[in-house]
């Protein structure tokens, strides 16, 4: 009842919705453009040493005998240091030694790229590990930006931090572009990558609040969609545009579009009825009938409103009254606690690593598309199209086969798809890149499941801090991925081979964490570590009750008769 029911009286899904949400969905676009332009943004192209005898001005091509008498095999980043006099270059002397000596200047193969910000900045072979340096500092903006966007939009409402959010956004995006030096670019896109979170978030929260229950799952599965859709469009960017500093700028400037949704997307309506401003949510809701041509009077809706509130007041004062026990009790569950107990501290640390996999191989994947060889657009919007129907897989399955099992099999499909790359030879590049697109769309769709999974593994009483603690991991291995493909430096088909390996064990591991698909949502520590265990007695659970158990099953030690932690701390 409540907004809930309200928001089927004005029509559920109708089409001042389905407008709404296709706008707020349209947002993830620019959101994927800043995520995944550092691909070109710090592309490393093909680069040799400017050897002593050359003009300046020189192309990257030098004919094979050159090249023999010039470097040492495999090395790009020094030359031998010898007199390169003309009578050495046509052979008709030996090299007199085999010092080498560091190279001053480079120069780079522009059959591919014309430039970006690695070729401009010399950000090779010593400077090498500062481009991955900024893409991991990207995601640490991206990581902030999660917690102050998310707690902003708690506090003063969606609408102003999402245009906030877009108005930082562009303004950062075109200093990026712009930016003089490494430092003053590497600052730029750690503010951009903050405000992807409160763009991105804070829309994702405005389109699953405007829907009823039955539409949440495919509202959310949908906004994902959308971020594939702009990561297949940056590649039309790059294609057209080969400076990186206009590039920057015009996956930036789309955002100035959005601002003109300030006029037409409503604030959220669960959030204003959760601040007290229940008149501004009926005009807003009135607005939705009128579209909808929907006859409903503001006297109804606030008559459904009113009995929202009441199960709502009545559900707090029940919690209120359980925070007391507690206060009176003890101290109160928090996230320490998933670790006090063997049980939940297995499972605790089998879905951190799920996260600390999938987000790793899955930015570790989307990034690495210049090192598959071939076509690398190509290969890059084929890593965006082969999101989408891992969304439209997990639609389909999610509710039937259970949690485990697609996590589970996904995360073993992504493991040896990858794994069998090193393995195939590098000139059967269609090949390698079938294997390693394989891989991305079963990592994708792991992605998608562990969220689900995760907040039906953790007790109500510790869920939020949990999925935070969850999230932060996640972010981390975000942060290490950049250096994860810097590894192809020393052998390309390494960040292939470590993402595989981990999807493979992280896969095989999960297999002990329980089902959760029909089952019942966990309330208590006492039954996040009584679930999935074995026990000598016949352990079940019901719907916002205790866990119960037969006489001859033990008491969960440590643990009051309410399932309460003794020796709970503060988070």
């Amino acid at each position: 009842m409540g907004y809930d029911e309200a928001i089927i009286k004005l029509g559920d899904f109708g089409r001042y919705q389905k407008i709404i949400y296709f706008l707020i969905c349209l947002t993830s676009i620019p959101v994927a453009f800043h995520k995944l332009a550092g691909v070109f943004l710090l592309a490393k192209p093909d680069f040799r040493c400017v050897l002593p005898f050359e003009k300046e001005g020189s192309g990257y091509e030098l004919p094979p005998h050159l090249w023999n008498l010039s470097y040492p095999q495999g090395e790009t980043c020094s030359y031998y240091d010898v007199d390169y006099s003309a009578e050495y270059l046509n052979g008709s002397i030996p090299r007199s030694s085999n010092r080498t000596k560091d190279c001053s200047h480079y120069v780079y193969d522009q059959s591919t790229y014309l430039n970006s910000a690695v070729t401009e900045w010399n950000l090779v072979c010593g400077r090498g590990f500062m481009a991955a340096t900024s893409d991991s500092l990207f995601m640490l903006g991206v990581l902030l930006g999660s917690i102050v966007f998310g707690q902003l939009s708690d506090k003063y409402g969606r609408k102003p931090i999402l245009f906030a959010s877009l108005v930082i956004q562009v303004l950062f995006g075109v200093l990026a572009g712009v930016a003089p030096e490494y430092f003053t670019y590497t600052l730029a896109r750690v503010m951009v990558g903050a405000t992807t979170s409160g763009v991105f978030l804070v829309a994702y929260v405005i389109a699953l609040e405007m829907v009823g229950p039955a539409k949440r799952l495919y509202a959310g599965i949908f906004v994902m969609m959308f971020f594939s859709v702009g990561f297949m469009l940056t590649a039309a960017f790059a294609y057209f545009v080969h400076d990186w500093r206009w590039l920057q700028i015009a996956l930036t400037l789309p955002g100035l579009i959005f601002l003109c949704y300030y006029w037409i997307i409503p604030e959220s309506g669960r959030w204003l009825l959760s601040k007290g401003r229940k008149d501004c949510a009926i005009a807003n809701m009135q607005r939705a009938a009128r579209f909808n041509k929907v006859q409903i009077s503001s006297e109804v809706l606030s008559e459904l409103l009113d009995e929202g509130e009441t199960a709502e007041d009545k559900a707090k004062e029940k919690l209120e009254g359980q925070e007391q026990e507690q206060r009176d009790e003890g101290p109160p569950p928090s996230v320490w606690d998933l670790f006090c107990y063997p049980n939940l501290r297995k499972k605790t640390l089998l879905i951190f690593l799920d996260w600390l996999v999938t987000s790793g191989v899955y930015y570790g994947l989307s990034w690495n598309t210049n090192n598959l060889g071939g076509n690398l657009l190509l290969n890059f919007v084929i890593s965006g199209a082969v999101e989408i129907p891992a969304y439209i897989f997990l639609l389909l399955t999610l509710n039937r086969w259970g949690r485990r099992s697609i996590l589970c099999g996904c995360l073993v499909v992504a493991g040896l798809s990858l794994l069998a790359t090193v393995i195939i030879p590098t000139q059967m590049h269609t090949l390698v890149v079938a294997c390693a697109m394989l891989g991305k769309l079963a990592i994708t769709a792991s992605y998608g499941t562990v969220y689900i999974f995760s907040a039906e593994q953790f007790p109500t009483v510790v869920r939020n801090v949990a999925l935070g603690a969850a999230s932060m991991v996640a972010r981390i291995s975000g942060m290490m991925a950049p250096f994860l493909n810097y590894l192809a430096t020393i052998w390309l088909p390494l960040p292939l081979l470590i993402c595989g390996a981990l999807s493979l064990a992280a896969g095989l591991l999960s297999l002990l964490l329980p089902e959760t698909h029909n089952k019942p949502m966990l309330e208590t520590i006492a039954d996040g570590e009584r679930f999935g265990k074995k026990t000598k007695g016949d352990v079940y659970l019901e719907t916002g009750q205790e866990l119960r158990q037969t006489p001859e099953a033990q008491p969960l030690k440590g643990a009051d008769s309410n399932g309460h932690t003794s020796n709970g701390q503060k988070f």
